[in-house]
């Protein structure tokens, strides 16, 4: 376990565990909590041992967003905080070459929902849902959170989810495609733990290199979608996993991956 004051982290074989705990806050992000999140992720990030990440949240929600009690006076620069203290680590999830999966439980709201839909995955609890509140409050939605609603929902729906802050429910997250998997509360994290795990079994180089193409393609054209994979693929070619999975396939039997 780890030890940090408002996150915690655990390894299992090779799949680590990312906890949002501020439980009695409702996993609200205050000033340790960024700075602790960010170095939760640097971690499994550069752990060569690490090769799936989960990112929960401890208790009863996955976060409720920004703490309003943590400096939301009006002279906070919020800009510099979403610059300086929360893009990084989004950054680090997006960057990372592992696959993180979100883990929602109970609910997830404002950047916590940007958070959940930064990641590679996500799986919810069929009783968890999803809020984008910004306009109760006055705020715009932020964490890169338009960009993310718009890529996966398109603009009509992005914009009406939020500017109507409407709940939006676990099995409608899956409808629209913001979920991966819905499974029953009590065996979410059993079930993100066994997912990870699977991942975990495949090719880590392969993975990264998906992560890293299809990434770039949520934002490029094909013609430089082409682009990355084919040195790319002329690289993984070459590796020893490559061999391996070939050798496997041609000897059916499970491919043994060491990542070089």
């Amino acid at each position: 376990m780890s030890d940090y004051e408002t996150v915690k982290y655990a390894t299992e074989g090779a799949i680590a565990i990312i906890s949002i705990s501020r439980p009695d806050a409702m996993n609200a992000f205050n000033q340790t909590l960024r700075t602790e999140l960010l170095a939760a992720c640097e971690r499994a990030a550069e752990d060569a041992a690490v090769r799936a990440v989960i990112l929960t949240g401890e208790g009863r929600t996955f976060s409720a967003g920004a703490d309003l009690k943590d400096g939301l006076d009006p002279s906070t620069r919020i800009d510099h905080m979403l610059q300086n203290e929360y893009r990084p680590t989004l950054e680090i999830i997006w960057n990372m070459e592992k696959p993180v999966i979100a883990a929602v439980g109970g609910s997830v709201a404002g950047i916590g929902t940007s958070f959940a839909l930064v990641c590679d995955l996500l799986i919810m609890a069929n009783n968890a849902f999803m809020l984008s509140p910004f306009t109760t409050i006055s705020l715009v939605p932020d964490g890169g959170l338009n960009w993310l609603l718009v890529h996966q929902l398109g603009y009509r729906r992005a914009f009406q989810l939020s500017v109507e802050s409407e709940r939006i429910t676990a099995d409608r997250c899956f409808e629209l495609g913001l979920a991966n998997k819905i499974v029953p509360a009590e065996t979410l994290l059993d079930e993100a733990k066994a997912w990870a795990k699977s991942l975990a079994e495949r090719a880590p180089l392969s993975i990264a290199a998906t992560k890293k193409a299809m990434r770039h393609a949520t934002a490029g054209s094909w013609a430089s979608t082409f682009d990355v994979e084919a040195p790319i693929q002329q690289v993984l070619r070459k590796s020893k996993d490559s061999a391996e999975g070939v050798a496997a396939f041609l000897e059916k039997r499970k491919p043994k991956f060491i990542g070089e």
